[in-house]
């Protein structure tokens, strides 16, 4: 055990767990605050309090909130065991069998078909009582109103009686068929490129704005509702399309750009009332998990 885990391990208690952990899943003081129902001034001062017991700076402070430096980050595992201890003293019992009923997951589309649904049958193997409901059509669902029990989303939630946490990153790139990339080569040059875009109901979209400044006005070729429409496209060889990297590789196309700077992190959100309950954490651990293992896939392009 290295020393700054020895030390957090020695210093950390479940009420400061609580507080660290708040503030690492939510990013920032007030989203902590709201999650544990503290004011603002009692997490600020029990997080100074435990930074100042360890000798250690856990969070780094940001206009837009807080963000786990490397000490922070070694002793987010040890807090995540306490906050499991105190759920299994709570409970009476951390057997898994206990884990059990139906858990309603909010997400996109193509998060669900090519990430999360072909991963459930770990989920299931361990929790063989556990019963998912996968929601794709997120536009109209509301954790507050509890249309779901907890969503996975590229927009951080900023309302709501919910409890969120970043799980990573999901990276974007311009992406082509290797036919289509070979008879562009040559050409006149991007103005010249024909893009697969977005209805204008979607234009609110980082990828649609992308696209309009490359067209500089221009219609895309092809435009759609659905991003799995436009991977169509870009396998058919109609034009290029913005795609995430992982649906790029997993259909075998081409990278032609990978700094579009439209990168979007991936949010766990979960509803506040059910943050404690044990199939639903079971579903969040899971979430974590998977979206952590499957890092690189999600983040990076395909080497060329």
């Amino acid at each position: 055990m290295s020393d700054i885990g020895k030390r957090g391990a020695n210093r950390l208690r479940w009420d400061d767990a609580r507080v660290f952990l708040a503030i690492a899943r939510s990013g920032s003081l007030s989203g902590a605050a709201e999650t544990l129902g503290l004011g603002l001034a009692t997490v600020s001062r029990q997080i100074e309090r435990l930074e100042a017991a360890l000798g250690l700076a856990l969070f780094s402070r940001h206009q837009n909130g807080c963000r786990l430096t490397d000490d922070g980050t070694a002793l987010l595992e040890r807090a995540e065991a306490l906050e499991q201890a105190a759920e299994a003293f709570a409970d009476g019992s951390a057997a898994h069998t206990e884990v059990a009923g139906r858990v309603r997951l909010a997400t996109a589309e193509t998060l669900a078909n090519h990430v999360i649904i072909p991963a459930t049958p770990r989920l299931f193997g361990r929790f063989p009582d556990l019963t998912l409901e996968v929601v794709t059509d997120i536009q109209t669902v509301n954790l507050h109103r509890r249309d779901a029990d907890l969503a996975v989303r590229l927009v951080k939630p900023e309302r709501g009686n919910v409890t969120i946490r970043r799980l990573g990153t999901l990276g974007f790139g311009l992406y082509a068929s290797r036919v289509h990339a070979a008879r562009r080569q040559g050409t006149a040059g991007p103005g010249a490129d024909r893009f697969i875009g977005w209805c204008e109901t979607h234009a609110h979209l980082p990828a649609a704005r992308w696209i309009e400044r490359a067209l500089r006005g221009q219609p895309p070729v092809l435009a759609t509702t659905t991003l799995s429409a436009q991977l169509s496209a870009a396998v058919a060889g109609i034009g290029l399309a913005i795609l995430p990297h992982f649906l790029g590789r997993l259909n075998d196309l081409v990278c032609v750009q990978d700094d579009l700077g439209i990168d979007q992190d991936i949010w766990l959100a979960v509803h506040s009332d059910l943050a404690q309950s044990r199939r639903v954490r079971a579903v969040s651990e899971f979430l974590a998990d998977l979206i952590h293992a499957s890092k690189t896939e999600l983040e990076l392009p395909p080497e060329t």
